[in-house]
C-alpha cells in the first residue's frame, strides 16, 4: 500500500462518514425532536456539528479497520492454520450478535420491544451481504473475516452509543446515528482493500503464510 493509496482511502472514508452522518442526522432531526440540540432555529449549526462528528466517526472507523488488519496478521502468525483463526472469528461474531441483543434487551424500556432484536438482525443481514459481495469479488476465504469486521469491530466502535445518556436512558437515535456511518465506512474499506493492496487475498491471505 502506497502513501497515495492510503491517503485516498483516508479522505474518502472521512467524506463517506460525514455524508452518511448528515443523511442519518437529518432523518433523526425530522423524526426525533429531542435529537436536535438547538432546535430548528439552529438547523445549520446542527448540520455543521453533524458533519464534524461524521468526520470523526470516519477517522474512528479507519482506526478500527487498521487495528483489525494488525490483529489479523498477528493471529495468522500465531495460529499457523488459517481455519483455526477463521473458526475463532466465526464464533466471536455469533457471540457478539447475541451479546449485542442481550445488551439491547436490558435497555428495552428505553428502546422499545423491537430494537433489541431488529438491530442485531439488521447488522447481521448487512454484514452477510457485504461478506457475500467481498467473497464474490475476491475469494471465499474473505467471507468470515468480513463478517467479523462488520459485526464485532463495528459493535466495539459503536459501544459508546449503547451507554446511558445524561438522563439515564439509552437512545435509539444515538445508536443509529453512530452505527450507520460506521457500518458504511467499514463496508467501504473492506470492499476497497484488495484494490488498494493490489491483491485479491487482502485480509484473508492464509495461503501465503501457511503454504
Amino acid at each position: 500500500m502506497t502513501i497515495r493509496k492510503w491517503f485516498h482511502l483516508f479522505w474518502t472514508t472521512l467524506a463517506l462518514g460525514a455524508a452518511t452522518t448528515l443523511i442519518v442526522g437529518v432523518l433523526m432531526l425530522l423524526t426525533d425532536k429531542s435529537f436536535s440540540v438547538f432546535g430548528w432555529s439552529g438547523f445549520g449549526f446542527n448540520l455543521f456539528n453533524m458533519m464534524l462528528v461524521g468526520l470523526l466517526i470516519g477517522a474512528f472507523s479507519q482506526m478500527g479497520f487498521f487495528a483489525y488488519l494488525t490483529v489479523n496478521y498477528i493471529a495468522l502468525s500465531v495460529f499457523r492454520k488459517a481455519y483455526l483463526w477463521n473458526a475463532l472469528q466465526a464464533y466471536t461474531t455469533i457471540f457478539a450478535l447475541g451479546f449485542l441483543g442481550y445488551i439491547l434487551y436490558g435497555a428495552r424500556e428505553d428502546l422499545g420491544n423491537v430494537v433489541f432484536w431488529a438491530l442485531p438482525l439488521g447488522l447481521a443481514a448487512v454484514s452477510w451481504a457485504v461478506g457475500a459481495w467481498k467473497s464474490r469479488i475476491t475469494n471465499n476465504h474473505a467471507f468470515i473475516p468480513t463478517l467479523f469486521l462488520m459485526v464485532v469491530v463495528t459493535a466495539i466502535e459503536a459501544w459508546p452509543s449503547f451507554q446511558p445518556g445524561d438522563d439515564g436512558s439509552v437512545s435509539t437515535s444515538a445508536i443509529l446515528f453512530m452505527m450507520a456511518p460506521l457500518v458504511v465506512c467499514n463496508a467501504y474499506q473492506i470492499l476497497l482493500l484488495h484494490r488498494i493492496t493490489g491483491s485479491r487475498k487482502a485480509v484473508d491471505a492464509p495461503e501465503a503464510k501457511t503454504a
